[in-house]
């Protein structure tokens, strides 16, 4: 019996992404992953007297966008706050959030599951702020860095919607290939810029009240994501059918022994003694600027499978894998504007051959030699069978390697498929004359040596005949 026959698992995320800005969020030091520690670091994000903190622009319309994708309701006016707590990374006693009126409200991210069935998890609010600094702990000491002080955030709060760790895993993936296709955040996560507080409870099976929560904070990895809440769930399980309480705590995840610790006891929002920053008046996002925000959205990940389906009938596995990553949809589509007519050929040898090459990030970046065109122009090739597949193979690498188009490289070499039919009629006569001891077992009934006849007709061709060309007329001959 299966534990969710008898328990829900009831699971909200907190998901923290950093913002693509070059400077913070209140202030012009940089954000740049892996300085010295405290090198990014300026009287702003100090605190220090007298200064006072000025919002990046940028940073509010990346948020805006996000919720634009997010089907959140766009609160155009909306107010900074102060959330007081004490901890040495955090240098001015608060961290600059937002609370009662957040820049975006309500929303949804359908998520589809593994099984084709779709889900969809309510947005409860996107509200930007700043990051606090990071304290290392080594023996009995302890260093804080404050690099990260003050890097811009958005925190997009969900509904507690999901099931199942795979719903979680799946939303997770879903939000971040969203951002990263918006250039809101780079989505890595081993550097913090997208991290989770998943806030983990449990009922029994057809209970209305929702159980005490557990907050799982800052996991890196969906991995880690799902065998924490897996964990989470079945702690929380033991404790309740031993008859005693789970209690309302922030905990931390050990991936070594794959287990959750409490770090302390849950704060509610009145422990931080919110109260509007008086430094910042409230933020207004004009009519122009939420138009000009919204004409510049991209086709996001969703539709761009849906249409690769639809348009050119590919499968949802295929289509995913081109769509997650907007530098790979990017190129595929500039490949297929060459080869039009053929579309599924050239997903194929994305997926299949350039992906074997390179990954997202080596296609996006300005010195990848090969351009989309050229890729296109490779596949069609291998459509109007100037060149087989086999060949492609060979003439891919030097395309990447040197740059040049493939039809340049193929006549270079003298690469060009043989297609004359009285010459490839010679190179199956030549083989069927040399080996007359299999042609003879072929027609007694060995039909597995025709792979060993079209391997030495196109030994003989170096590869180059026409493989349907060859093995029609194989057939043919060897019938006798």
């Amino acid at each position: 019996m299966s534990i969710y026959d008898e328990w829900d698992l009831v699971v909200g995320c907190e998901v923290h992404c950093q913002l693509a800005t070059n400077t913070k969020i209140f202030s012009s030091a940089p954000t740049a992953f892996g300085a010295e520690p405290n090198t990014q670091v300026n009287e702003v994000d100090l605190g220090l007297p007298g200064v006072l903190p000025v919002l990046n622009g940028k940073g509010v319309g990346f948020a805006v966008a996000a919720g634009l994708a997010l089907d959140c309701e766009i609160n155009q006016t909306s107010i900074f706050a102060r959330k007081n707590y004490f901890y040495p990374d955090l240098p001015k006693g608060y961290q600059i959030s937002q609370h009662e009126t957040p820049i975006c409200g309500e929303g949804h991210l359908d998520v589809t599951l593994e099984d084709g069935s779709t889900k969809r998890v309510g947005i409860t609010r996107i509200h930007m702020e700043e990051d606090a600094g990071k304290s290392t702990h080594a023996g009995a000491n302890s260093l804080v860095d404050l690099n990260r002080a003050g890097v811009p955030l958005i925190e997009i709060v969900s509904e507690p919607d999901m099931s199942h760790p795979d719903e979680v895993v799946a939303y997770l993936k879903e939000l971040r290939a969203i951002v990263v296709y918006l250039g809101v955040c780079d989505g890595n996560m081993e550097e913090g810029s997208f991290r989770c507080d998943a806030n983990v409870s449990v009922k029994r099976k057809g209970a209305t009240e929702l159980g005490t929560r557990c907050e799982l904070k800052n996991i890196n990895s969906f991995k880690f994501i799902k065998d924490a809440i897996n964990y989470e769930m079945r702690r929380q399980i033991e404790l309740i059918e031993s008859g005693q309480k789970v209690i309302q705590q922030t905990r931390l995840f050990n991936p070594d022994r794959g287990v959750t610790f409490a770090m302390r006891d849950k704060e509610e929002s009145h422990d931080y003694r919110y109260f509007p920053e008086p430094d910042l008046p409230p933020m207004v996002v004009s009519d122009a600027r939420l138009a000009e925000i919204k004409e510049s959205m991209p086709e996001l990940p969703a539709a761009k499978r849906a249409r690769y389906q639809s348009e050119f009938d590919l499968s949802a596995y295929d289509a995913g894998v081109l769509s997650d990553h907007r530098p790979i949809a990017e190129f595929f589509e500039g490949a297929v504007a060459e080869c039009p007519d053929d579309p599924k050929q050239v997903a194929n040898w994305v997926i299949n051959e350039l992906l074997k090459e390179a990954s997202a990030d080596d296609i996006a970046s300005d010195e990848f030699k090969v351009k989309p065109a050229q890729f296109g122009e490779l596949v069609k090739l291998i459509s109007t069978d100037v060149i087989s597949g086999k060949i492609a193979k060979k003439v891919l690498p030097k395309m990447l390697e040197t740059g040049d188009g493939a039809e340049e490289i193929v006549e270079r070499e003298g690469l060009k498929q043989v297609t004359d039919t009285g010459a490839i009629e010679q190179f199956v006569d030549e083989v069927i004359a040399a080996n007359p001891g299999q042609v003879q077992e072929y027609r007694d009934g060995k039909e597995s040596l025709f792979g060993f006849f079209m391997g030495q007709v196109m030994k003989a061709s170096r590869g180059k005949a026409n493989p349907g060309m060859v093995q029609q007329m194989l057939r043919s001959k060897l019938k006798g």
